[in-house]
C-alpha cells in the first residue's frame, strides 16, 4: 500500500526487447530493457511504490529474469496467462494494442482481478531449473545430430560430427556447473 493509503497495482508488459511499467492509480509509465543488467532498475521503480501487487504476462520465458529479480525483493509478483488479460480487455472495451497500453491494462487487471500470488522459485532454484533445462535440450540436440549422422550423405557426415563434438563438449560443461 502506498503513502497515501491507496493501494497500488504494477502491470508489466513483456516484451523481448523492453518491460513497459504501468503504475495503477497514478498512471506513471516507464519503460526499460529488457536485460538483467537493466531489470534492477525495474526493482528499485517498482519498490518505490510499494505495490500490493505486481502483475506480468507469460511470454514463453521473457518474463523470468524480471520475476525472478521482483521476488527475490519480496514484493508481490504473480504471472498470468496472456488470455485472462485479452479476454478482460474485450470485457472492459479496451480493444487498443500498444505496450503502454498493454501495461495500464495489465494493472488494472491485477487491480480487479486480483489473481491469487503462487510461491514462485528463488533465483537460485530458477537457475538450477534453467541448466537442467538446457542440459536437457543439448542431449536432444545430440540425439538429432547422431540419427541425422546416420542417414547422412558422406559429404556433410563431417560437419555433423563437428557438430555432436561440439555439442558433447558443451554437455561436459554443464556437467559441471
Amino acid at each position: 500500500m502506498s503513502e497515501s493509503g491507496r493501494e497500488v497495482f504494477i502491470g508489466i508488459d513483456v516484451s523481448k526487447e523492453k518491460l513497459d511499467v504501468a503504475v495503477r492509480p497514478t498512471g506513471e509509465f516507464m519503460s526499460f530493457s529488457n536485460n538483467e543488467d537493466v531489470i534492477s532498475c525495474v526493482v528499485d521503480f517498482v519498490k518505490f511504490f510499494t505495490p500490493s501487487l505486481v502483475v506480468l504476462e507469460a511470454t514463453g520465458g521473457l518474463e523470468t529474469a524480471a520475476v525472478g529479480m521482483l521476488a527475490d525483493k519480496g514484493l508481490p509478483v504473480v504471472v498470468i496467462n496472456p488470455r485472462q488479460v485479452r479476454d478482460f480487455a474485450k470485457a472492459t472495451g479496451k480493444l487498443a494494442k500498444t505496450d503502454a497500453i498493454d501495461a495500464h491494462l495489465i494493472a488494472r487487471f491485477g487491480e480487479a482481478i486480483r489473481p491469487e500470488r503462487r510461491l514462485l522459485k528463488d533465483q537460485e532454484a530458477q537457475k538450477l531449473t534453467a541448466l537442467i533445462t538446457r542440459r536437457r535440450q543439448i542431449v536432444e540436440m545430440i540425439t538429432a545430430e547422431k540419427n541425422h549422422l546416420n542417414a547422412a550423405p558422406k559429404w556433410t557426415s563431417k560437419d555433423i560430427q563437428t557438430n555432436i563434438s561440439w555439442l558433447e563438449k558443451c554437455l561436459k560443461r554443464s556437467i559441471r556447473i
